[in-house]
């Protein structure tokens, strides 16, 4: 029998690649769409690219007790509010698109699967990666994992597309300020360098990295593509075996013996990764999907896991090379 999904917060970009997805999922079907400002306009009324797709319709209600799992795809801090308004019912998995609980309080994994494959597997409630964070820890753990982050400087860039930003239009979205133009952002301070920490602090305990991320607005609707430079003793065969060696059975953590490009990526649920020695110095770049990868392709993926089920389940997507 399918298991039975509901979605808090279905308007929204996450939302909408959430739909995308599961409605051609094998396993799953759709219980309800939940979205207060929509509620009794159909799904494609806002996501007009499942036109022909379905014919669901937001609803006003959101009957926790008739689904098997549920997404949390409201702004960050509205997932807590929701718990303190709303009675879990008993054994209702719950996959969080939001910031809340990445930092695991409330009994929370975080779901990053190339680094809590097991954890997730056991849990009944999971944090989704930002997708900064899940390109720039992809782009680390391997070494992290075998003891070899420098205790000096890691030095990161990383571009990514106006959907990051979400829905709701502002000043650097808008599509005249946003076209033929790039600017950085929060820089040193992302909030996504807390959940990063973490997971290197884990994988490597002691470690005293510091990170200078500098996240940049790029002139493209989706996509991260991400610089990461930093000392590393490895020559480029041996880390290229270790990045390979680390991701063997991780299908959606891809690394490429060539120099990479963001449109491998988008529209999949991978994250290609590229590694080559200049002298002492490591350069590893990563491209994504925001969208998918970076947010809704992820959070299906940990679904996929928490129910045993195959991680590409559902999730095998042809980029758009053109």
């Amino acid at each position: 029998m399918k298991k039975k999904i509901g979605i808090i917060g279905g308007a929204g970009y996450t939302a909408g690649e959430l739909l995308r997805i599961l409605i051609n999922h094998p396993e799953v079907e759709i219980g309800f769409v939940h979205s207060t400002s929509n509620a009794g306009q159909p799904v494609t009324a806002v996501h007009g690219g499942l036109l022909g797709e379905t014919d669901l319709v937001f609803s006003e209600t959101h009957p926790l007790n008739e689904v098997d799992i549920l997404f949390l795809c409201s702004a960050h801090g509205h997932s807590r509010k929701f718990w303190e308004e709303n009675e879990r019912p008993e054994g209702l998995m719950v996959i969080d698109l939001a910031q809340d609980f990445r930092d695991e309080s409330n009994g929370y994994v975080y779901g990053l699967p190339e680094v809590n494959l097991g954890r997730i597997a056991g849990s009944r409630s999971v944090a989704n990666p930002g997708c900064f964070a899940t390109a720039l820890q992809l782009s680390l753990v391997p070494l992290a994992a075998a003891g070899l982050l420098p205790d000096g400087e890691i030095n990161i860039t990383a571009l990514t597309g106006s959907t990051g930003a979400g829905v709701k239009p502002g000043a650097t979205t808008h599509f005249s300020w946003r076209n033929d133009n790039v600017s950085v952002y929060k820089p040193f301070t992302h909030q996504h360098l807390k959940e990063i920490g973490m997971t290197l602090a884990r994988l490597q305990p002691g470690n005293k990295s510091r990170i200078n991320f500098i996240p940049m607005r790029g002139d493209f609707a989706r996509g991260i593509f991400a610089v990461t430079t930093l000392d590393c003793p490895l020559s480029e065969e041996e880390v290229t075996k270790l990045y390979k060696d680390y991701y063997a059975d991780a299908p959606f953590a891809v690394v490429n013996d060539n120099p990479i490009d963001l449109k491998q990526a988008v529209n999949t649920n991978k994250a290609v990764i590229h590694v080559e020695k200049h002298e002492g110095k490591l350069l590893v770049t990563c491209a994504e999907d925001n969208l998918l990868k970076g947010a809704s392709g992820q959070a299906v993926q940990n679904m996929n896991i928490m129910l045993g089920l195959d991680q590409r389940t559902g999730l095998r997507l042809k980029p758009s090379a053109f």
